[in-house]
């Protein structure tokens, strides 16, 4: 008996990548693209090794996809940019070369769809989309490997021990300043992973010990926009907005040991009175000496490193510095969310005398009305 016949089944279709369009904006450093991005841009990038601090920049910005020019996930270490940009639903294509740069203009409508970049239609560069799975495998894979890693960060800290020896023993050469520190709590804010939120968590310690805040570079604008007062910035001033670095607060330039500022000549074209200052190491690791030499009581690190996952995701040499300036300060140091989890803000006491004043204005007008009553 011949079997009916059946009608053939159509072959399943994959689905098209969902297609993304924003207007492109391009930019070789990405703290600074990070200050002119707007939501639903595509951002193009020049980064490799893209780290936590500049993906929580590009995702703040409400971008809706990254383009990196450069080999975005690190060979050697963990890197958390790329996954975090991944994690947070954003679109993270990897291109070879920067012909993008030559290509596409700033604020142009531009087209992703997968990994292609379109203009109109034309196709400008193509690449490959890194998915959350994959940012996943490879992290791990990362993790695995550190020991390497670590070895070549404890070289390079050995290093900065011959070269820095200051850092650890010396005195610094430091001018005086107009911000007093001696004996007062100081707030050292750095552009690191979730500053933002540990400002927010921070204000009832704020609000208590009225701590000096010291701004480095491109934080100044975070902690301005917390609705906070820095009394001193110290940096190279290359990722300050201008209007931050006119809020008042006093100007301290790091300069290199040679004497040369590289924030000089914009403090200078801007026309703001400030004071350079040679140190070796980072501006964070600067900030954090002024307040220790000049006599702070307690430093709370704001966005500063915490671990050796941290640590390596800046991938650059200065990060041993840092870790030599932790070492010299020692016990007055402290990190934010250590303070937030132990600080235990003092009730308000002008919220006491309100409600002790309705206390008395209610049973006042009740005594009245009981008066009243009599008559």
């Amino acid at each position: 008996m011949a079997r009916p016949e059946t009608a053939a089944r159509p072959l399943a279709r994959r689905p098209q990548p969902r297609a993304l369009r924003g207007q492109a904006r391009l930019g070789r450093r990405t703290k600074l693209l990070a200050q002119r991005l707007h939501s639903g841009d595509v951002a193009i990038i020049d980064h490799p090794n893209l780290d936590r601090v500049s993906a929580e920049d590009l995702i703040l910005a409400g971008v809706c996809a990254v383009i990196n020019c450069k080999q975005s996930v690190s060979d050697h270490y963990p890197n958390m940019g790329p996954l975090i940009l991944a994690e947070a639903g954003i679109t993270l294509v990897e291109v070879a070369g920067d012909s993008l740069f030559e290509s596409c203009c700033d604020g142009e409508q531009i087209e992703l769809l997968g990994g292609e970049v379109r203009r109109d239609g034309e196709l400008l560069a193509s690449g490959r989309v890194l998915t959350l799975a994959e940012l996943r495998v490879r992290t791990q894979a990362r993790r695995d490997e550190i020991g390497a890693a670590l070895e070549r960060f404890a070289l390079n800290t050995i290093e900065h021990m011959r070269e820095e020896r200051e850092l650890l023993g010396g005195r610094l050469e430091l001018p005086l300043f107009e911000t007093d520190f001696r004996d007062r709590p100081a707030l050292v804010v750095a552009r690191g992973g979730g500053y933002r939120h540990d400002l927010r968590v921070l204000r009832p310690y704020i609000r208590d010990a009225r701590p000096v805040i010291v701004a480095v570079d491109g934080a100044v604008d975070g902690v301005l926009a917390a609705g906070l007062r820095p009394q001193m910035v110290v940096g190279d001033m290359d990722s300050a907005s201008d209007g931050a670095l006119r809020c008042g607060a006093e100007l301290v330039a790091h300069a290199y040991l040679d004497g040369r500022a590289p924030g000089h000549d914009r403090l200078a074209r801007l026309g703001l009175r400030h004071t350079s200052v040679p140190a070796p190491g980072t501006s964070e690791d600067l900030a954090m000496l002024i307040a220790a030499e000049k006599g702070a009581s307690l430093i709370v690190a704001v966005g500063s490193q915490l671990n050796l996952v941290e640590f390596l995701d800046r991938d650059r040499a200065g990060a041993s510095s840092t870790f030599l300036t932790r070492l010299r300060i020692g016990e007055i140091l402290v990190d934010a969310k250590g303070v937030s989890r132990l600080h235990r803000p003092r009730p308000l006491t002008n919220l006491a005398f309100i409600l002790l004043g309705v206390g008395l204005a209610a049973a006042a007008f009740a005594t009245v009305r009981a008066l009243f009553g009599v008559v």
